[in-house]
């Protein structure tokens, strides 16, 4: 059932890995993979929301001077039924090792390209992976 409330609107992080495998979560009581990242507190700016989020979440640091912006996509939200999520998205790198923390129940390094092998998100599946790899295409073309 569509909905008319307004989009979550959440930061999201793609972190890649030496074999460019791209890290995805899955929450407590979900069975879908998603981007790292989480919703903006008052006054704070995406990276801002994104340096909280992955240390909060997988006790990393972004290095915000790598921050790549994918864009923002939006599509229906995998953890609030009836609910669309709004991402603006980053390929970031980070220091120290992703390890599971609050809400988080486990981690994956998956495909950056289909297959990925876990059911995924339609934001990320959909959108924010293909802009990632759009990026890193590119980036590999001119460089």
């Amino acid at each position: 059932m569509p909905t008319t409330e307004n989009p979550i609107r959440i930061v999201t992080a793609v972190i890649l890995d030496p074999q460019q495998r791209v890290l995805v979560v899955r929450k407590h009581g979900s069975d879908t993979f998603i981007q790292p990242g989480g919703k903006r507190e008052s006054g704070e700016d995406a990276l801002q929301t994104l340096a909280r989020e992955l240390h909060e979440e997988l006790g990393v640091q972004i290095d915000d001077s790598s921050a790549v912006a994918l864009g923002s996509f939006e599509d229906i939200a995998v953890n609030e039924p009836g609910r669309r999520v709004q991402g603006e998205s980053f390929l970031v790198s980070i220091t120290g090792v992703p390890q599971v923390q609050a809400e988080i129940a486990e981690l994956k390094w998956i495909p950056l390209q289909p297959p990925h092998g876990v059911k995924l998100a339609p934001l990320s599946a959909l959108h924010v992976l293909p802009a990632a790899q759009a990026v890193l295409f590119h980036a590999a073309k001119i460089g």
